[in-house]
Parts: C-alpha cells; sequence; structure tokens
C-alpha cells in the first residue's frame, strides 16, 4: 500500500493551510469575498516581508563579493517585494463592490496588477541579460566568501517555500495575482540555484562563471515574466470558459422536464468568481406561460445556489405538435450532418406563404470549420431547394 506525500503539493500544503488558519477566520470558505480579500493580504505580506530579507542580505552578500549575479539576484527579490505591493494594492481594489462606473464590480484589476507584474519582471530580465553580459567581455575581481554560500542557500529554501504558499492559496481562491506570484517565485529559485553554482565553480576551480550565470539568471527571470504576460492578456481579452463549468450548467439545465433544448450559453468573467451567464432554452410554445416563467426562475436561482453564477435565461418557445414543421426541422438536420456533423441548429420556425415557405433558423458553426459562412448558406439553401424548390432559408450565423 503506497502512501502519497501531499506536503508539498501546491494544492495541498499543510503550512500554508496552518498558517492560513492562524491569521484568517473562517479560512476555508474560499467564495467569500472578504476571506478571499485576506488571503490576499496574507500572501502579500508574507512576500513582501521574506523578498526584503532576501534582498538585504543578498546585497550585503554581493557587495563583500563583488559578484553582479548575487547583487542582481538580489536586485530581483526588491522587484519581487514591489510585486507583493501590487498585489496588496489589487486585492484591496477588487473587493470594492460595484458601482455606477463598474456595474459588475473591480474583480478584473486582478489581472490588470499581474500585467504589471509582467511588464516588471521583464525589465529586470532584460537589464540583467544587459548587465551580465557586459560582465562576459569585460569580468571583475569576483571573491569568494562562505557567508555568501550561507545566505544563497537560505533563499533558495525560503523562496521554495513562498512559492508552495502562494501557489496553494491562489489554487484555493482562484487568484491570478497569487499564481502569478508564485511561477516567480519558483523561477527565483532556479536563479539562486544558478548563481549558488557559480559561486562553487568559482572556489574549485577558479574559473569565475559570473556573467554567464547572471545571462542564465535573466532567462529564467524573461521566461517566467513572458508567461505571466501571456496568461493576463489572455485573461483580459476574454478567454473561453471552462468546458467542465459549461458541462455542468448544460446538464442542470436539462434536468427540467420542461425544457427542450438549450443554445446560446453565454459565459462572462469579471474576476476570480465574478461569472455572469446568459442562456435560450427552448420550451412548449403551448404550454401555459405563467408556468414556464416560473421554471425559467427556478432554473436562474438553481445555478447561482449551485454555481455561484448571475444567470439570465431567455425563454424561446417552439412548435413541438406540427408534423409538417417536424419533418422539415429533421430534413434540414439531415443536410446539415451530411455537409458536416459539426453544423447544428436551434430556433427552426417556418413562415409559409402563398408561393413558397421560408425556413428560418439559426446555424451554429464551430470555429474548427474552416469553410465560409456565406458558402455554407448556399450550399445550405441548394439543398434544401433540391428537396423542395418552395422552401427558402434564412440564415443566421452563430459562431460557437
Amino acid at each position: 500500500m503506497g502512501i502519497r506525500l501531499n506536503l508539498f503539493e501546491p494544492g495541498e500544503s499543510i503550512m500554508s493551510e496552518l498558517i492560513a488558519r492562524l491569521f484568517i477566520k473562517d479560512y476555508k470558505n474560499y467564495s467569500d469575498p472578504i476571506v478571499r480579500q485576506h488571503y490576499g493580504k496574507l500572501t502579500g505580506w508574507m512576500g513582501v516581508i521574506v523578498n526584503l530579507v532576501l534582498f538585504a542580505g543578498k546585497y550585503l552578500a554581493g557587495i563583500l563579493t563583488m559578484s553582479l549575479s548575487i547583487t542582481a539576484d538580489a536586485i530581483n527579490n526588491l522587484s519581487d517585494a514591489g510585486s507583493s505591493v501590487i498585489s496588496l494594492i489589487s486585492v484591496k481594489i477588487s473587493s470594492k463592490p460595484a458601482d455606477r462606473e463598474h456595474p459588475f464590480g473591480h474583480g478584473r484589476i486582478e489581472y490588470v496588477a499581474s500585467l504589471l507584474i509582467s511588464f516588471l519582471i521583464i525589465h529586470i530580465g532584460i537589464n540583467l541579460a544587459a548587465d551580465s553580459v557586459d560582465k562576459i567581455f569585460h569580468p571583475g575581481n569576483t571573491v569568494f566568501s562562505y557567508l555568501s554560500i550561507g545566505i544563497l542557500a537560505a533563499s533558495i529554501l525560503l523562496k521554495l517555500w513562498l512559492y508552495y504558499f502562494n501557489s496553494a492559496t491562489g489554487k484555493r481562491i482562484g487568484s491570478t495575482v497569487m499564481t502569478a506570484t508564485a511561477a516567480d517565485s519558483l523561477s527565483d529559485v532556479a536563479a539562486t540555484t544558478a548563481v549558488l553554482i557559480s559561486t562553487l565553480i568559482f572556489k574549485f576551480t577558479g574559473f569565475d562563471t559570473d556573467g554567464y550565470m547572471g545571462v542564465l539568471v535573466a532567462v529564467f527571470i524573461l521566461i517566467s515574466g513572458v508567461k505571466i504576460l501571456n496568461e493576463s492578456k489572455n485573461r483580459i481579452l476574454g478567454t473561453a470558459p471552462d468546458p467542465a463549468l459549461i458541462r455542468d450548467i448544460e446538464t442542470s439545465v436539462r434536468e427540467y422536464p420542461e425544457v427542450l433544448g438549450i443554445h446560446d450559453l453565454v459565459l462572462h468573467n469579471y474576476g476570480p468568481g465574478q461569472y455572469f451567464a446568459s442562456l435560450h432554452v427552448e420550451v412548449d410554445g403551448k404550454k401555459d406561460v405563467f408556468h414556464t416563467h416560473d421554471v425559467i426562475d427556478n432554473i436562474e436561482r438553481e445555478l447561482s445556489h449551485k454555481y455561484g453564477i448571475r444567470c439570465s435565461v431567455h425563454m424561446d418557445p417552439i412548435v413541438t405538435d406540427d408534423e409538417s414543421v417536424r419533418d422539415l426541422r429533421e430534413k434540414v438536420g439531415q443536410i446539415l450532418n451530411e455537409i458536416d456533423p459539426s453544423l447544428t441548429m436551434h430556433d427552426f420556425r417556418t413562415v409559409p406563404g402563398p408561393t413558397h415557405t421560408n425556413l428560418i433558423f439559426d446555424l451554429v458553426v464551430p470555429y474548427e470549420c474552416k469553410t465560409e459562412p456565406d458558402a455554407l448558406k448556399q450550399t445550405i439553401a441548394e439543398r434544401v431547394s433540391a428537396f423542395n424548390p418552395t422552401c427558402f432559408t434564412v440564415i443566421t450565423i452563430d459562431k460557437g
């Protein structure tokens, strides 16, 4: 029987839970904005204190040894302290309630803060790379010191702890700022390890690799900054919602017997835990409208209770007992399947006239489909006309 050690797994860090229990009341209520704010303050102040201590120790070691890589690593820790201050400010702002200018709250400020952190990290990486290249061509007089070895080793251990603490906390409350800060801490571990190796190489071989290790540290910092920049950019622009959450929502809605179909489900994110959704449900057009409206209200309340989503549900009544309409719907469905099995439709209805009948529906075209929308419309119209020349198609394209 195997035993799995969870002490250093980001999502299950025992140490981070003990600290949260000590400083945060009701620390497991991760969806509570007040609890989230306290988590943000806790991790922010931890980052400020740890990084200022490391900056002071490394800067002293860098001056004593005249090592560019150690001094640069110290400046990197100072920037991390600044990043933690940005995190503290963003958590404070994001917890503000909605107002007239920001009706959906201030949660997205965390994404902006992550973006600022990424710019700061990239700036430091570029400067460090430039200084390190200069030292490769103009070596200095590096001096070995056991004090610097101890400081660097302690820094690695502290940064490892800070990585696990921030990663675990960020995962619990869904904070991109904390996840970004954790990633930065991990890159610092790699960078400081490289500096420590450089110092040991100089001690035992006399070969000064300070400039080369400085370049390596810069690469670690730049990679971390670019990753955070890309993730922050995607969240600000808007990313596709979690497919598992979409499936859960659809499953919950389809459990209502009155719901005959679902379409146009749109999920908006306005910061961690701030979700707004809208969707259309198809219902029998001949059912009592007050009963159907009651069902819609129940769906909205259930989605809010189960998933914390503020949802607006639109009711689409459809004809269910007209055989001619049902036959036309099935025939058009077969045509779509023959053209591309990924094509679907909704809101199918007919408008008969003395000379022709309009078949009106929304065509859902996946993003992966390479066929132009106008070409799809033309193909469908031709196929429909082939089986019934009196039927004209009126198609609205939905991308999804």
